[in-house]
């Protein structure tokens, strides 16, 4: 856990020393529920740098990552037998509930024969029209991440204009695309802070401004020398920031005016709809990308591009010289991929779920609300359909710096091991909650009398 300034006199309207105290008492509830993982885990596992396998599961507010014995639908459970309704989903990976049935009988259909042999699948012959009907793009490619996609669609947008800048939005998430980890300080361009080894100065190819300012938006694309755009329709993986009436038609409208591509990366904001954000709000991009649930939780992820912006590529491959384009991994397009993405696209992803995702997360949106209203706590709730987050601040928030401002990490440690205790489970590096097809009423109500009780011990 962070270490509290108790200088501060509050944190989000809490008193340091009352989150302090919180926390304490909550982790020592999460520990004794758990003997055997502390066991095992506790001191780190065996044979991993940092004592886990991937480095930022040491980032959980929990003492010790949770050590999982099964997942299924919506619900955990751990190797001590605790079960948690699961808000977390992967961080989006398992937006569609764990091991999708049809997603499960797909993997088990191909396992048996073979799982990577770098040649199309007949299943893949179904995925160009899949995706083609859902998102609307025409030519489309598979990858293994969204941060794989990013980093080639990225490559085309600078091949087919000529530019080698991009310009991302202050306090942008687009996996681990290193020209993308750009901040503004002070107003001022910088290297995002905290990345490893990183000598450069990523700010000479990259523009930062703020999400929804225009103005700002306008003055760094009149140079007609910005390759690309990329943004989320709706900030996330932050404290959620959703755009302003006009700000999509008016940042499509000078990015045409300026011929520069926009790249619309729906990783997260897929949960707004079948079709994302972009179909469900007519957003028409240049380059279109999708990574995590795409395949029911298989590691996947799909980019698009537009008639024009396949045209153009299309005609500079055949002048450029020859060589490596930079673009592609051994493992991307494997027929457990396709397999796997075959099933989400037609069996799981579909209009039916996605109205059961919507009616529960607008149950969770005002119940969440309503318990911030009744202990009159300066915090608010924000939603991109499916996906829910409560804000430890006055809102609604207007950009990457106000968001990055919002955040209250000590707080919002100490309310996740305290939900994690009541039998919720949501995401580890914000107040994240994503509803399923599996997540049920029950579990949403789960949720919310958690969150009431968490909140009443906070402002007894």
């Amino acid at each position: 856990m962070n270490v509290i300034d108790h200088a501060k006199t509050s944190i989000g309207g809490i008193g340091p020393a009352r989150i302090a105290e919180l926390y304490e008492i909550e982790a020592e509830v999460f520990r004794q529920a758990r003997p055997k993982s502390m066991a095992i885990i506790g001191n780190g596992l065996p044979g991993f740098f940092g004592g886990v396998p991937m480095h930022w599961m040491n980032d959980w507010p929990t003492p010790f990552p949770i050590l999982v014995d099964s997942a299924k639908g919506a619900t955990i459970t751990d190797i001590d037998g605790n079960r948690l309704d699961d808000f977390c989903l992967g961080d989006t990976g398992s937006m569609f509930g764990h091991s999708p049935p049809p997603v499960a009988r797909a993997i088990r259909r191909q396992a048996g024969r073979g799982l990577t042999y770098m040649l199309p699948s007949e299943d893949a012959l179904a995925i160009g029209p899949l995706l083609q009907q859902r998102f609307g793009l025409p030519f489309w490619q598979i990858a293994t991440t969204a941060t794989d996609a990013n980093r080639f669609a990225l490559r085309v947008a600078r091949a087919v204009t000529g530019r080698e800048k991009i310009l991302v939005f202050n306090g942008c998430y687009h996996g681990s695309v290193d020209e993308t980890m750009v901040r503004l300080i002070d107003g001022r361009p910088v290297n995002r802070p905290g990345l490893a080894g990183e000598f450069r100065d990523l700010t000479r190819a990259a523009d930062v401004v703020e999400f929804n300012d225009l103005s700002a938006l306008d003055a760094a694309l009149r140079g007609n020398d910005v390759a690309c755009v990329i943004t989320e329709p709706v900030l996330t993986n932050s404290c959620m920031v959703l755009p302003e009436a006009g700000f999509h038609d008016g940042l499509r409208r000078l990015t045409r005016a300026t011929g520069t591509l926009l790249l619309i990366d729906e990783t997260h904001t897929i949960s707004t709809g079948p079709g994302g954000y972009t179909r469900k709000f007519g957003l028409e991009p240049d380059l279109f990308v999708l990574g995590k649930p795409i395949a029911g939780g298989v590691p996947a992820s799909v980019w698009g591009m537009s008639e024009d912006v396949a045209t153009r590529y299309a005609a500079y491959n055949r002048v450029k010289e020859p060589g490596y384009s930079g673009m592609g991994t051994t493992l991307s397009g494997n027929p457990l991929q396709f397999a796997a993405m075959r099933a989400t696209l037609e069996e799981v992803m579909t209009d039916e779920a996605y109205g059961h995702m919507d009616r529960l997360a607008r149950r969770l949106d005002a119940g969440l609300t309503a318990v911030i209203d009744r202990y009159r706590l300066p915090w608010h709730v924000s939603r991109a359909g499916a996906r829910v987050e409560f804000i430890c601040a006055p809102g609604p928030l207007m950009n990457g710096g106000q968001a990055e401002a919002a955040h209250a990490p000590e707080l919002e440690a100490a309310i996740h091991v305290a939900l994690v205790n009541r039998g919720v489970l949501i995401a580890p590096f914000h107040n994240m909650m994503l509803i399923s097809p599996a997540t049920s009423a029950a579990q949403v109500n789960r949720l919310m009398t958690a969150f009431a009780a968490v909140a009443a011990r906070l402002t007894a």
